[in-house]
């Protein structure tokens, strides 16, 4: 079976929503790989940049890095829970019946793929991610309930709720699922299916697949 993907937001931190997620996944009985996203961390970047007025390559090495932070925060909630920061590493935590918390640095700095930006944030780099594993699907755990009004990821990019580059960076046939905070109200422990929403790619075109 291939993995899960999810990315908890870094909106989580700081609320008790953050620790009923990590526990819930660390529950799943199907594997999965958490992306952390930026959190507190990231946010202090984006504080800094104005104050010190270093250029948008160097904030984006600093977010990622943020995203690593946030990561190694997340991995010390559960037993469950292992940081790894390769493909090979994320295999060996699989292979022992753990969870992966991906740290992305090692892998994401030097890639040509992945412009050094603020349009890419952990949303995307959970997408590319996703494409590194050849995963099917993408869930995003966001602390909002407002993705529920828009029926697409192209929508969700306008809206900002997602970043401006992940339909783009969506590998072709994922399917992406997108959850908020309600939602941990309507699920089990032991975690047996995908939770969340699924959202069309493009609103229109799927609409006019399915007739």
């Amino acid at each position: 079976m291939k993995p899960l993907v999810v990315k908890l937001g870094g909106s989580t931190a700081g609320h008790a929503e953050m620790q009923r997620w990590i526990d819930l996944l660390a529950s799943a009985t199907f594997p999965l790989i958490i992306v952390p996203g930026g959190g507190p961390f990231a946010d202090q970047v984006r504080t800094s940049q104005k104050r010190l007025g270093y250029s948008d390559v160097a904030a984006h090495a600093m977010a990622i890095l943020a995203m690593d932070q946030f990561g190694i925060a997340i991995a010390e909630r559960h037993p469950q829970l292992r940081v790894a920061r390769s493909i090979s590493q994320i295999g060996e935590v699989l292979d022992a019946s753990a969870t992966p918390v991906w740290l992305p640095s090692s892998m994401t700095l030097d890639a040509a793929d992945i412009p050094p930006s603020w349009q890419i944030t952990s949303d995307s780099l959970s997408a590319w991610l996703a494409r590194q594993l050849h995963a099917d699907t993408l869930l995003l755990v966001k602390q909002t309930h407002e993705y529920a009004d828009y029926a697409s990821v192209q929508e969700l990019a306008a809206a900002g709720i997602v970043d401006s580059m992940l339909p783009d960076m969506l590998g072709e046939g994922a399917n992406l699922h997108v959850a908020g905070p309600a939602m941990l109200d309507t699920l089990d422990t032991p975690l047996a299916s995908i939770p969340g929403s699924r959202v069309m790619r493009h609103r229109h075109t799927e609409a006019m697949d399915a007739q």
